[in-house]
């Protein structure tokens, strides 16, 4: 709902003027001297000290509130664009501007799309006949609850995983606690715990990475064997085995050491869930709906951020008129909607917004030609796609030109920031100007009080003479 308001203006009080102040504190000066009571020193004083620096004062604060003005522009020029990159970005990051790869049954075998990644025309099967397991090992025998504290192993402990170099484990005191907490503290990727049953009986549970090669073995020189895994090991036992994935992707056999898997189907991430007897179908969708909406809105905020750097370039009103980092931001934002943002000059093939269905009105502002864009997502849904989610085949698109637009914008050398540095120092420097005209103010008002201060005393001598002899005429004038 719009408000409509009502405004009442007051009647302008007019501005005091050097020669007005002037006028003032003369007749000041002459009402004191012929009412016979002495100057009024201080307004006196105070109307010729603001006549002497009318003209500069009133010339540092226009020049003070141009520069606050131009600072504030600035500032709003770079937040806009800055808010229009990354709202962009932020929309491209999401993923909701990307073809989705779907899966038949997500129970077996669930799919995401790798960022970047073009999927649009995404058709794979893939069986999965095995998952992934990690070997997983513990020991047989409880240590009771009183003897928690016992020494278990009394040697060193080394670790060896998949046939690799033995990593020493620091034991500690050999208590079960100890060893647990020594495994765990070599960051080997072979983690340990100590699991209590219900009868208080503590076990160690050691678990290594999914895949073959993730197979450990553990071995202390002590002569216990306690916590000895692998090899001849007789008081430990393996609950599960390191095994690798097993999948059939479009008839081709093949394994990997983990449930994730990013190297199968170019763009996709596969995430394994269980087994299956039949194939799963990978395919893909485009998000028409997505990208509509992502042109209208990018045209909508386009459209905001041109009407607030028309008003501040505006070459009679605005702030920036005269300032060419916002001028040639102007020029640049205007042109965006011509500029290619994917490779390629295939005839008939749309390269710009412009070509999709973004035009420009005669003011600079867009609009939406839905019409051709329906009919441009249909043939080049790919294309379009491309200009607006980064891909392998086209790393910029619509967010990396307008991320790399507001930087230039930006730019410290020779965009906004530069132009802030420059009014900041303008200010600076105009600050410098203000505090001169305040000490010199200050001077001439003690130099002033000093010499009225004197004359008043002369005056009232010079009154009080006066008087003495105006009684004495009188007097004579009675006496004959």
């Amino acid at each position: 709902m719009v408000t409509s308001t009502t405004s009442t203006t007051a009647t302008p009080t007019p501005a005091a003027t050097p020669q007005s102040a002037v006028n003032t504190a003369t007749q000041a000066l002459l009402n004191g001297l012929n009412a016979g009571s002495g100057v009024d020193t201080g307004t006196l004083v105070t109307s010729l000290v603001e006549a002497q620096f009318a003209a500069r004062t009133a010339a540092l604060k226009a020049k003070s509130d141009t520069l606050t003005a131009q600072i504030s522009g600035v500032s709003t020029l770079k937040s806009t664009m800055t808010g229009f990159s990354t709202a962009l970005a932020n929309l491209v990051k999401s993923g909701s501007l990307q073809s989705q790869p779907s899966s038949s049954n997500s129970t077996i075998l669930s799919a995401t799309a790798l960022s970047g990644a073009k999927l649009s025309n995404l058709s794979a099967s893939v069986t999965v006949t095995r998952l992934a397991t990690a070997q997983v090992a513990r020991t047989t025998t409880a240590v009771l609850a009183a003897d928690r504290a016992a020494s278990l192993e009394t040697g060193a402990l080394t670790l060896t995983i998949g046939g690799g170099a033995g990593i020493a484990i620091d034991i500690g005191d050999g208590s079960i606690d100890a060893i647990a907490a020594g495994i765990n503290a070599s960051k080997s990727g072979v983690t340990a715990s100590v699991v209590t049953d219900a009868s208080g009986g503590a076990y160690l549970s050691v678990k290594g990475g999914t895949g073959t090669a993730q197979a450990f073995t553990l071995k202390g020189d002590g002569a216990s064997g306690a916590v000895d895994i692998g090899g001849d090991a007789t008081q430990t036992s393996l609950v599960s085995t390191a095994q690798n994935a097993l999948l059939t992707v479009d008839g081709i056999e093949v394994e990997r050491p983990s449930n994730t898997v990013s190297d199968l189907v170019d763009g996709v991430k596969l995430q394994l869930n269980a087994v299956s007897t039949v194939p799963v179908t990978l395919a893909s969708s485009t998000p028409t709906d997505a990208l509509t909406q992502a042109v209208n809105d990018v045209v909508t905020t386009f459209n905001e951020v041109l009407k607030t750097i028309t008003e501040q370039t505006d070459p009679i009103t605005g702030n920036l008129r005269a300032d060419p980092a916002a001028t040639a931001l102007l020029r640049s934002l205007k042109a965006l909607v011509s500029k290619p943002l994917v490779g390629g000059a295939t005839a008939g093939i749309p390269r710009s917004l412009s070509e999709i269905g973004v035009a420009t009105n005669t003011d600079g502002t867009l609009r939406v030609d839905t019409t051709l864009l329906d009919r441009q997502l249909a043939a080049y849904p790919d294309t379009i796609e491309s200009m607006f989610a980064p891909s392998s085949t086209n790393v910029l698109g619509l967010s990396g030109t307008l991320s790399a637009l507001t930087n230039s914008a930006t730019n410290t050398l020779t965009g906004l920031g530069a132009s802030t540095a420059r009014y900041t120092a303008a200010e600076a420097d105009l600050a410098k100007q203000q505090d001169k005209v305040t000490d010199q103010s200050a001077q001439l008002t003690t130099r002033l009080t000093q010499q009225y201060a004197s004359m008043n005393s002369r005056v009232s001598a010079y009154k009080s003479t006066q008087a003495f002899l105006t009684n004495q005429i009188a007097a004579w004038n009675k006496s004959s």
